[in-house]
């Protein structure tokens, strides 16, 4: 689609025509991912397009801009087969914001041991949000444009040995769930039902939960909150979760927007002081 102007001018009319028909305030661009270079220069000028479409469309129907977002690799470089970076200088330019994936760090595509699914830090590398977020600041973006993607869902493995349950434990495959993937309130409720214990892992920030062979990583309370305070520090335009339907009870979100407003309204206060 990104390939040709026509392609794109194609899909650009459509986009809008759809966000006006069904009331929508934008779109959201979600290409997982770009597999080259060539794909992220495309990127580029996809947005670069995209944005004089909707600026030309305001002006002619007078109508609100509608707003233009992408979600994107939890950091700016892709370093697969072939390292490719984000054009972040046409994001800067032409997105509203970008909702940065930063989650599934491990999970099926690692089943020889567990892993953090959502790591704020990373002791032993820089597989983690906190290096992401700030490898897009380092990188240029604007950081009122750069939303930090947070997971309600947790993946899970089958440990080779319960007695041995740690992160990086030995496992055998993918354990409970829906191929290796548990809705956030699934998660809840097995770690109910199966007494499982249930461990906060200070230096990433994360949870995981163990219960005989089953073993799940995910997020919860105390890292949800220590997750936005950092986004709060580092000045960052917002958080998101994927998905909320995964938090039944609505728990994990309204602790995350009472802890975003209280951040906000410590900050107010000081500067009145």
């Amino acid at each position: 689609m990104a390939t040709s102007p026509s392609s794109r001018a194609s899909f650009i009319s459509s986009a809008i025509q759809v966000a006006r028909q069904y009331g929508f305030d934008g779109a959201d661009l979600d290409w997982e991912y770009p597999q080259t270079q060539a794909e992220m220069d495309n990127f580029g000028l996809l947005l670069d397009e995209w944005r004089v479409a909707i600026n030309e469309e305001a002006e002619s129907t007078g109508k609100t801009q509608l707003l233009l977002s992408a979600a994107t690799y939890y950091k700016p470089v892709i370093p697969w087969d072939v390292v490719h970076t984000y054009p972040v200088a046409s994001i800067n330019k032409n997105l509203d914001w970008i909702n940065a994936m930063c989650y599934d760090y491990h999970g099926p595509w690692t089943p020889d041991a567990t892993g953090t699914l959502a790591a704020l830090y990373d002791p032993n590398g820089d597989l983690s949000t906190s290096d992401g977020l700030q490898s897009w600041i380092d990188t240029g973006i604007q950081r009122q444009k750069l939303v930090m993607g947070m997971p309600l869902y947790g993946r899970t493995w089958t440990l080779q040995d319960p007695t041995v349950d740690g992160i990086g434990a030995p496992a055998v495959g993918i354990g409970p769930g829906n191929e290796g993937a548990m809705l956030y309130s699934e998660v809840q409720q097995f770690s109910a039902q199966n007494n499982a214990k249930v461990v906060f892992d200070e230096p990433t920030v994360s949870y995981y939960s163990v219960a005989g062979t089953s073993w799940i990583g995910y997020d919860d309370v105390e890292s949800v909150q220590t997750k936005v305070e950092y986004a709060q520090s580092l000045n960052i335009g917002g958080y998101f979760f994927w998905t909320v339907i995964g938090d039944q009870e609505w728990k994990i979100s309204q602790l995350a927007s009472q802890t975003w407003i209280a951040f906000k309204s410590m900050e107010t206060s000081g500067l009145e002081e």
